[in-house]
């Protein structure tokens, strides 16, 4: 006795057999496509407005901000705002803060995320829902405590302001990119480290030669969010990094926005918008793995 093919369960709003007629089909196109047009104007105008408005005069930006270059294309914004406001210095400050946070962040990501994976200790089940608990209080209820302690260190008379290491630091432990991290080594085939300690490797050397090596995906996306993090972060700097030769480019704008003409901001912000456009536009596949990683975890 055959058995009949079972038709799929039609789950959207428009049938198949709506699909088929040409009036439904060019009512969807011509949504869509107006859909997609909304999205890409949303998505890249205040980017575009923003590129204009740094090659435009202040009184262009002032009188009629959505012309397009009455007064011309003042290219010369860009090297005025490099010299006068010292963008360079600015740009030079934010990756090496940038960069020190990717650094602690991957440290201490993948050594908890190896302990709580690999290692597994006893009370691993215990360092793991409290660090899944972090994910549940607000980053400013946190605010307060993490600056006093970076005023003064517990246990010393040390002050971490206007260093480096009070960006650096906090930013160091993500309880969301150690938990992402330790699901990506729960993937890792546990038959290849066993056959690695029957081999006589110690737990440093598993994790620099075996886990590392096959983590590297999962090391670039949170490498490049780290990065991105770091680069648009403001309140934290601005708090810890009172000295204006330390600052990035994300707390220097501001403060100098009321010595400075509004064509020159608007340049700088374009000088400090182009690394991460890039960075994005380069790692964007990486970057929306993160992102789908995100909702898995969250989920």
């Amino acid at each position: 006795m055959s058995r009949q093919p079972v038709e799929p369960d039609e789950r959207s709003i428009i049938s198949s057999a709506d699909r088929k007629q040409p009036g439904v089909r060019r009512t969807l196109r011509t949504t869509q496509g107006i859909i997609l047009v909304a999205l890409v104007v949303v998505g890249l105008g205040p980017v575009l407005w923003l590129v204009k408005a740094g090659l435009s005069t202040t009184q262009d930006l002032i009188t009629n901000p959505l012309a397009w270059f009455p007064s011309g294309v003042q290219w010369h914004n860009i090297t005025d705002a490099w010299t006068q406001i010292e963008i360079g210095k600015y740009l030079g400050n934010t990756a090496i803060i940038a960069l020190g946070c990717l650094v602690a962040n991957l440290v201490v990501t993948t050594t908890a995320a190896y302990v709580l994976s690999v290692i597994r200790p006893r009370w691993g089940s215990v360092l793991s829902g409290a660090i899944l608990a972090t994910l549940f209080v607000p980053s400013i209820i946190a605010l307060v405590p993490l600056y006093l302690t970076i005023l003064k260190v517990p246990g010393t008379d040390i002050s971490l302001l206007n260093t480096y290491w009070a960006v650096w630091l906090p930013s160091a432990a993500s309880a969301f990119n150690i938990l992402v991290v330790r699901r990506f080594f729960d993937e890792i085939p546990r038959e290849t480290i066993e056959a690695a300690q029957i081999d006589g490797a110690g737990i440093v050397r598993i994790y620099w030669q075996i886990v590392l090596p096959f983590s590297k995906p999962i090391l670039g996306v949170v490498s490049i969010m780290a990065v991105l993090g770091a680069w648009k972060d403001f309140l934290w700097p601005k708090l810890v990094l009172q000295d204006p030769s330390l600052q990035p480019i994300s707390v220097a704008l501001p403060r100098v926005q009321a010595t400075t003409e509004l064509s020159l901001q608007m340049a700088g912000m374009f000088l400090g918008m182009i690394i991460p456009v890039l960075l994005f536009l380069v790692f964007q596949r990486q970057i929306l793995k993160g992102v789908s990683m995100s909702g898995a975890v969250k989920g």
